[in-house]
């Protein structure tokens, strides 16, 4: 559609974003567990196969355009076809779309991306691998967040990746981050320094009060609820429920550190 429009800055934006924000940074990473598995599973390993080479083939398709020679080189060497350029132009699928599959893997980045936040905020060295709880905020997400979490075990820097709706059998001695499906603990123990646990739960808590102030300005103008959108009013609305509970949350791991 960008391309039809001629926007041809956006269309190759998106291609960029796809190849190395999603396939390299992310689901590259995620297949290799199944890879080294293959062994074992090699039903699990063949679909990761065949979802590397279909993105990689498809995506070389749609970089074509902008990128033809390297492009050409590589597709020609991968594909039994004569050229990339008479080859056919990738068309949606709606078999390929999975939701459910969609929001557990972004629910995992999210977590992943909170582990990778606070081992860094802490100085925790990269080969430095602990047990990772997830406390999900109910039982539908913790169905949800299991089903994938095998997935980023390495992304998380995880032994183990527990998952579970409550906080029954989790110590006292964790450090924990606040995500949207629940709450992250980390047991690093003697790597855990606690001023600086205390400051960062304050900034995020500071931050959080940004967000809920901003939500709660948008929603109680009459301009944006009376002209924008119904979906857009929806979605500030929901923003603000979830940012607040991330608060109340922030709030009690906070008291608990400053007991």
């Amino acid at each position: 559609e960008n391309m039809e429009k001629y926007e041809l800055g956006i269309a190759v934006q998106k291609v960029y974003d796809f190849l190395w924000d999603e396939l390299c940074d992310w689901y590259i990473e995620m297949a290799k567990v199944r890879l080294w598995n293959y062994d074992k599973d090699p039903v699990a390993g063949n679909y990761a196969l065949w979802t590397l080479r279909t993105a990689l083939v498809n995506g070389l398709k749609l970089l074509h355009p902008y990128m033809p020679f390297i492009t050409e080189e590589i597709f020609c060497n991968l594909m039994d076809e004569e050229s990339i350029m008479i080859s056919s132009w990738p068309t949606y699928k709606e078999q390929w779309h999975n939701e459910e599959a969609n929001r557990g893997v972004e629910a995992f980045k999210e977590i992943v991306k909170g582990i990778r936040n606070i081992r860094k905020d802490m100085n925790v060295p990269t080969s430095k691998k602990t047990n990772v709880f997830v406390v999900a905020n109910s039982k539908e997400e913790a169905m949800l967040l299991n089903n994938c979490k095998e997935s980023f075990i390495n992304l998380a820097m995880a032994k183990e990746i527990i998952v579970q709706d409550s906080k029954e059998g989790i110590g006292e001695n964790m450090v924990s981050v606040v995500v949207s499906t629940g709450v992250v603990y980390l047991p690093v123990d003697d790597l855990v320094d606690r001023e600086k646990e205390i400051e960062r739960l304050t900034k995020e808590a500071q931050r959080l009060e940004g967000e809920i102030k901003r939500c709660e300005g948008m929603l109680s103008n009459p301009n944006f609820v009376n002209k924008a959108p119904e979906k857009k009013v929806a979605e500030e609305k929901e923003k603000l429920q979830k940012y607040m509970e991330m608060k109340e949350k922030v709030k009690l791991q906070l008291e608990k550190f400053q007991d």
